[in-house]
């Protein structure tokens, strides 16, 4: 086979190069059912053929004659099945999170006209058909799960006939290198969603630029929702790369699983990564006597780490030494053969980065958005490639230019090729061929991205003086009594901010100083707890200038979450739902 140049050749490419036993991995009932990359080319042709059969085809061949796929699923194999079979017969793809609101749902559905949907489990199936009658084009719904009076993927797959199949390899080849590959939704933090369409060349030039930014290894563990176009680029890099993808079975059993399937790496979110170190100062908190002096000065040497730096013999030799003793444990922890962890989709504290690093646990931080693929820079494994408090250098390929406000212009391979039936807004995003980020950001004198703020998110106050909240929250969040925040202050005299605290570190702390165990609707009125929040938004102002600092806050009693509302499936802060939920909370805080 010559060189790959659509998703879809990561199959053909493999089964002449290196096959593997365990391509793709996932549990059920309990084990791990693996599945080879000859058995996974099987079931994608035999899948292809089964929709062929149902009518499903590439039409014209033009975005709008194409038939649309959607799918509402966690991740699991046949997720990745699914999107390799429909692509090879040019139809085409709509992934969309299973915790979609019905209202989103059904925009999305009757904006792709979507023919037919692949649901997960029960509950989705339901959700998808109490809208069957509201969106004219839809034929039918399949279940990966056996679900009752629904019909079972395995349908399709047993109705592929030699005849059909026959067909799928002539399609397949009149599918080039620019066609569109899918169509992704966004909805972010605001407004209706936008069909984000992606070609062929836009994912595989992201795939093959960033491939060798990547650590080695050749075992990964998946858990990033598949239907973000972070987690689904990176599987096709692993798969072109001849990784194996296991997958989690959920958010709340990565521990289980990381000891389980011991990867070599995996991507994250910051919002995941702040909990595991909450996890780990926990448990070290809970340390007495020597154990503990030894955890914390672990720790504390970690805070001072440093890279592309000497840091003179001493402390080499007392890090060496805190590996040893104390972070070794915490790989362990991970499954002990974690040579680095990729995050994005939001800025992760220097902080943590930091200390992750020191402990043997190399975290890249990247950047990009749907629009671009996702891509635009990334933080290599190499020390030489990365540097903190950046997002690291661009990838091949992929250019850079920073607009008189700001703001980060993108252009290359990887820039989208529109938003589906909306050239009005395409036009607004993608001028001259430069695609507007809506990100605030610089390139250090060394090339390094740099990321300050969002453009959306950038504030005046009355004063009219502009704040860029994201940097003094993730300064606030360095604080262990401090699990989220948000600032406040458009057109107020003063910034303030909404925090929720870390409840765990902060009931430890009113055990020790004598504050009786209530529940937390009351715990954040108590004037001890309300003076221990003051004295430490003190101790943070002298990083900001006077116009950042807070002057008020109000301390809340619930974490902020997907299912609440207030954060986006890649958890991130729905400033504006935030607002309106604590619409009282503010009015509060300037009365």
């Amino acid at each position: 086979m010559t060189e790959p140049r659509r998703l879809f050749d990561c199959l053909q490419y493999h089964l002449e190069r290196n096959p593997l036993d365990d391509m793709l991995a996932g549990k059920e009932s309990g084990q791990w059912k693996k599945y080879s990359t000859a058995k996974i080319k099987e079931t994608v042709d035999q899948l292809s053929a089964g929709l062929l059969g149902l009518g499903i085809s590439g039409g014209d061949m033009s975005p709008e004659g194409r038939d649309k796929i959607a799918i509402l699923c966690k991740n699991r194999p046949e997720w990745l099945m699914l999107d390799l079979a429909v692509q090879q017969i040019g139809a085409i793809l709509v992934p969309v999170y299973p915790t979609i609101n019905v209202n989103e749902l059904e925009f999305v559905l009757k904006d792709a006209e979507v023919k037919l949907i692949f649901v997960n489990d029960e509950d989705l199936f339901l959700k998808a058909l109490s809208l069957k009658e509201k969106v004219p084009g839809l034929r039918d719904i399949y279940t990966f799960e056996h679900v009752a009076n629904a019909k079972h993927w395995k349908e399709i797959t047993a109705a592929g006939t030699a005849e059909l199949r026959a067909r799928i390899q002539p399609i397949a080849d009149k599918i080039h290198y620019e066609d569109l590959a899918t169509i992704i939704y966004t909805s972010g933090t605001t407004g209706t969603p936008k069909g984000v369409m992606l070609s062929h060349q836009n994912i595989m030039s992201n795939v093959m630029a960033s491939m060798p930014c990547f650590p080695p290894g050749n075992r990964v563990l998946s858990f990033l929702p598949l239907n973000h176009i972070f987690e689904r680029m990176v599987s096709y890099l692993y798969l072109f790369k001849g990784m194996s993808i296991y997958y989690a079975e959920s958010l709340d059993t990565i521990g289980e699983n990381l000891k389980e399937v011991k990867p070599h790496m995996f991507t994250t979110v910051p919002r995941l990564l702040e909990k595991v170190y909450d996890r780990i100062m926990q448990k070290g908190n809970e340390l007495t006597g020597l154990k503990r002096k030894l955890f914390y000065w672990a720790h504390a040497l970690a805070e001072k780490f440093e890279i592309n730096t000497r840091q003179g013999f001493w402390y080499k030799m007392q890090l060496s030494m805190a590996n040893k003793l104390v972070f070794s444990k915490w790989r362990d922890g991970l499954g002990g053969h974690v040579n680095a962890i990729i995050t994005g989709g939001a800025a992760c504290q220097v902080r943590l980065i930091r200390i992750f690093t020191a402990a043997r646990l190399v975290v890249m931080e990247g950047y990009g958005l749907t629009e671009t693929s996702p891509v635009i820079a990334v933080n290599r494994f190499q020390e030489s490639g990365r540097s903190f408090g950046t997002v690291g250098p661009l990838i091949d390929g992929v250019e850079v230019k920073i607009a008189e406000d700001g703001e980060i212009l993108c252009k290359g391979p990887n820039v989208m090729m529109g938003y589906y039936k909306r050239p009005d807004l395409t036009a607004q995003e993608i001028v001259d061929g430069w695609y507007h980020t809506g990100d605030i950001g610089m390139l250090t004198e060394n090339n390094f991205l740099k990321i300050t703020d969002r453009k959306k998110e950038l504030f005046k106050t009355s004063g009219g003086k502009y704040v860029a909240p994201l940097a003094i929250e993730n300064k606030l969040k360095e604080s262990p009594f401090v699990e989220q925040v948000m600032l406040v202050g458009a057109e107020k005299k003063f910034v303030s901010a909404l925090i929720v605290p870390s409840f765990p570190s902060l009931k430890d702390w009113c055990r020790k100083n004598e504050v009786s165990d209530v529940p937390n609707e009351e715990l954040i009125h108590h004037p001890k707890v309300i003076e221990l929040y003051k004295d430490l938004v003190e101790s943070f102002n002298k990083y900001f200038n006077h116009v950042e600092q807070v002057k008020k806050f109000e301390l809340l009693p619930h974490e902020w979450s997907v299912d609440t509302g207030e954060l986006t499936p890649k958890m991130s802060l729905k400033r504006k739902v935030v607002m309106e939920k604590y619409r009282d909370a503010i009015e509060r805080i300037y009365r």
